[in-house]
């Protein structure tokens, strides 16, 4: 399986090189949230073939964009994590995510996993620079921390310490509470100082388009 390239002296082109194969990019989206075994990678990504994903990594390590590591006993086995280079990816990848904001609709939400709703705030939330909170999600068996300093929100699988809103529901009724508000908020389940999620609810940015529409399917299924 040969990496199709554009070959040409651009910087952009170069850069689509190493990140702009299919699941290259979901890769990067998953990793951002911490280091993963190959088959929580496969899980978190939405099941691409083995042998693709294992011919993305093999590329991505080979570019220094992802490697591989020991994990920490008592844990054993072998993760992936993005390197340095890799992380730089980062805000790249947040207003890629942002632009397809312009894409997207209402109704996809129905199909958002739990893996995937930590990069939705992060996507959905563009916080001021004076804002400070944290905030653990629960949804579906899974954790996540979200982190809000300094005008960016950052995010990481697992539980985190003392956090100070606690958020639990289904990926969609807890986007859906954030994103419409009203009766949406009080289906899901909230801990620590609740007037924080209203601070997030202000922090919200889409599309005027989808921000209706949103309002118009939490109408009609309500």
């Amino acid at each position: 399986m040969t990496r199709r390239e554009y070959r040409q002296s651009c910087s952009i082109a170069g850069a689509l090189d190493r990140i702009g194969e299919r699941w290259s990019l979901l890769v990067v989206r998953e990793l951002l949230l911490g280091p993963l075994r190959f088959s929580d990678l496969a899980r978190s990504m939405g099941g691409p073939p083995t042998d693709v994903l294992t011919k993305r990594l093999r590329d991505l390590e080979h570019d220094g964009i992802v490697r591989r590591r020991e994990l920490d006993p008592p844990a054993t086995g072998v993760a992936y994590e993005l390197t340095d280079l890799g992380r730089e990816l980062d805000s790249l990848l947040l207003e890629l995510g942002r632009w397809g904001l312009n894409f997207y609709a209402a109704e996809d939400v129905a199909d958002l996993e739990a893996s995937w709703l930590p990069n939705s705030f992060r996507v959905l939330l563009q916080p001021p620079t004076d804002a400070v909170m944290t905030v653990q999600l629960r949804s579906e068996g899974r954790a996540f921390g979200i982190r809000v300093a300094g005008g960016r929100i950052s995010a990481e699988r697992g539980e985190i310490y003392n956090p100070d809103l606690v958020v639990s529901g289904s990926p969609r009724g807890i986007v859906a509470a954030l994103v419409v508000g009203g009766e949406h908020v009080e289906r899901v389940e909230m801990e620590g100082d609740t007037a924080l999620f209203e601070a997030l609810r202000e922090m919200v940015v889409l599309p005027a388009r989808l921000r209706e529409d949103a309002r118009t399917v939490s109408a009609r299924t309500a």
